[in-house]
């Protein structure tokens, strides 16, 4: 018997649809406390993962000397993104990261396994899935707490496991901005803007 009534129910929905990538622009200058980005992790944690691998780690980053470096590399990786958009005229304004302005960062890694998995014999990219099962649990459980998460992809993966020191016994999957927001908007922000449409259920399902 299902134990979540429809109020639940309703609670999950209005969070998944109210998930937003932030930006840069709206971080405010708030502490997390610790026992709040706790919650989050144990959420992450809980997340589902091939053969029960639970293959992930988050690195928690405060430092303002290791970010200055990350946000360097995406300066010099954002240049090269904005040539190859460049006969689009929104890319120029668009702010895609808040590595400098947001409370905290976060390095999720993906641990390579040193032995077989259960469920990734054949298909070796599913421990690397689990992750990212991982980090939406983390996402979706920070906006139910009024938490922004931004995922800044516009990196060199071996660049910042230099800058953070990882070893190569992990992948870099995501890197993570969070911190408390002064707004969440109605729409997501590149949807709001005209980068891309909404795709209709229609259009993502084949029956």
């Amino acid at each position: 018997m299902n134990k979540f009534n429809k109020k639940a129910i309703s609670s999950l929905k209005d969070i998944i649809s109210s998930r937003r990538d932030i930006r840069g622009n709206r971080f405010l200058n708030k502490k997390i406390d610790d026992t709040i980005l706790n919650e989050l992790l144990e959420a992450a944690n809980n997340a589902p993962s091939v053969g029960f691998s639970q293959p992930w780690k988050f690195i928690i980053i405060k430092d303002n000397k290791q970010r200055e470096k990350v946000y360097k590399n995406f300066q010099k990786e954002n240049k090269k993104a904005k040539k190859i958009f460049k006969t689009n005229e929104i890319y120029p304004n668009l702010k895609l990261e808040g590595i400098k302005e947001s409370y905290l960062n976060i390095a999720v890694l993906y641990k390579k396994p040193k032995k077989d998995v259960l469920g990734q014999t054949t298909q070796k990219k599913v421990g690397e899935y689990s992750v990212v099962c991982a980090i939406q649990n983390f996402w979706l459980m920070a906006r139910a707490y009024g938490i922004g998460v931004g995922w800044v992809s516009i990196l060199k993966p071996k660049k910042i496991k230099k800058i953070l020191d990882i070893n190569e016994d992990y992948k870099l999957i995501a890197y993570l901005t969070v911190g408390y927001v002064k707004e969440f908007i109605d729409e997501p922000e590149l949807k709001k803007i005209g980068w891309e449409k909404k795709k209709t259920l229609e259009e993502i399902t084949k029956l």
